[in-house]
Order: C-alpha cells, then structure tokens, then sequence
C-alpha cells in the first residue's frame, strides 16, 4: 500500500472541499495517484473539478502596462518571499518597468528580459540590486504581450491577478470582459478549445456517476450529456454566464455588442507552483531560469 502523507490529503481535500478522512481513503484505495483519488472522489460526492490551478501559492504581484492607443500591452508576474514585499514601492515600481520593457522590447523570454537595459542598468543587475536593498529573493516568472491592430483592454484585480483581453468591439465590453477573466478564470476560450484528454476523463467521470444512481440507460445517456454540457460552459469564456447578468452566456453578451473576442490571457500570482520548501523563492528562481 501506498505511503499515504498528511500533505497529499491535505492537497486533495483543497482540490476537491471534502472531508480529511474521505480524502484519504480515498487516496488509498487509489494507491496514492492523486488524479485517480480526485476522479473516485468526484463519482462518489459529486464534488467538482480540481480549482488547484486558481490558488495562489507565492508572494508576487502582477505588473502591468497598456499603451495609450491600447494596442500595444504587457503584464509581468514578479515574485518575491513575502506578502510584505509585494507592497515595497520599488518593488511595485519594478514590476510596472518590466512590463512597459516588455510591451517595447518584446523580449523571447526571460533570460533575454534578464538582459535588457532598464534605467541605465541591465534588468538582471536591477534584480540584484534590490535583492540587496529588500532583502529577500526576487523573481521574474514569467510575462506575456500583446500588440493588436485591434484593442487591448486589461484589468489587474489587487496585484495578484491579472488579464489582458485582445478584442474587436467598443471600450466598455472589453472592460466587461476582463473583470469577468478574473472573475471566473476560464481555462479554455470556446468549447472547440477544450482537449480530446479533458472531455473524456470528464465523460468518464460523468459515466460512472450515472452507473452509480442506478437511473435507466437512456435516463444515464442524458445524464452524462447533460453534465457534459454544463461542464464545458464552466470551464470556457464564451459558455460562462457573464458575470455582470448572469442570465446570458459571454457569447451572447459579445454578439449583442457586435463584439469579436481575438484572444485573452490571465495571470494569478503563484499559479500551478506550490510552496514545498522553505527557500520557495529559490524554487520559482529555477523555474523561470535564473539565479540569486
């Protein structure tokens, strides 16, 4: 039998909101595969998919810039050790920098962000030199741009989550739109987005939740298929209920307004990393390729 830890239940029980003993029996019977623990559990109570992607793990914010005509834009996630320096000024300061730098610049990656100049100095020796003034490690994870013939609208909720939203259609719905990203994180843009490997281990998923009511086979077929559809308009922007009326789909929000959705992007402070260690900011230093 699998090494059940206190750590991978307390993981489960935060993906799925069930219960310490549930979680771990469950871990058991799956012989320690957190996924297949995930999917008994999700049969058996119903619970919904994992939302580990939208936790935020580290400290950091979320620097962003949009030019004046809006169709130029980027946003930069910098990380840092603790809540307390994500408020520094010349931390918030830097962060905002490195993301007009990258709007300009369009560097290929961080490495070659690390390279450029930024007020005189190269932004790796800025790095370092508030290393030195902060005294806590800083990281640059990752940053991504736009520029557009089109628009640019972006939103920055606090300094941990952050959108930017390419869109043909008037001001105020790609304003809209972007408050709803950050809102309802929407993994995947259209239901045609969504991978082959997703849908069926939701099918499978659903399937055996309908085995077990016991319900007729054609009562079971509507079943899958109706959870089916409601899954996929909850995981993708365009079938989500917008977040402003709840009555009507994103879609048909845009089509009202004549509104093209081109492209959109969302970051959350910390996303998909987990704080394993205690040097955490060494962690997410290696991760984005560079060193103290």
């Amino acid at each position: 039998m699998a090494d059940i830890t206190a750590a991978m239940v307390k993981e489960l029980r935060e993906a799925t909101g069930l219960g310490m003993m549930e979680c771990k029996r469950a871990l058991e019977e799956a012989g320690g595969d957190m996924r297949k623990a995930e999917d008994l559990l999700r049969v058996r109570s119903g619970a919904k998919a994992s939302k580990a992607a939208g936790r935020i793990a580290s400290e950091g914010v979320i620097g962003m810039y949009v030019s004046p005509d809006a169709r130029l834009g980027a946003m930069v996630e910098l990380n840092c050790e603790t809540d307390f320096v994500a408020k520094n000024e010349d931390f918030l300061a830097f962060a905002r920098g490195l993301a007009e730098l990258v709007a300009r610049e369009n560097p290929a990656d961080v490495a070659a962000l690390a390279g450029l100049a930024l007020d005189g100095v190269t932004v790796e020796a800025r790095r370092q030199a508030l290393v030195q003034k902060i005294g806590e490690n800083l990281a640059i994870r990752r940053f991504h741009r736009i520029a557009t013939p089109a628009r640019i609208a972006h939103y920055v909720h606090g300094v941990k989550i952050g959108v930017m939203v390419e869109y043909d259609g008037p001001d105020e719905i790609g304003k809209d739109l972007a408050l709803h990203i950050a809102f309802a994180k929407p993994q995947y843009a259209s239901r045609a987005d969504v991978p082959a490997d997703v849908l069926a281990r939701e099918r499978e998923v659903l399937q055996a939740r309908a085995r077990e009511s016991g319900k007729p086979a054609e009562i079971a077929a509507k079943m899958v298929e109706g959870g089916l559809a409601k899954f996929l308009n909850e995981i993708t922007l365009l079938g989500q209920p917008f977040v402003k009326d709840d009555k009507q789909s994103v879609e048909k929000v845009l089509a009202a307004r004549k509104t093209r959705l081109l492209s959109y992007r969302f970051f959350v402070v910390g996303e998909g990393l987990e704080k394993k260690s205690s040097d955490f900011a060494a962690e997410v230093m290696a991760q984005a390729g560079m060193a103290r």
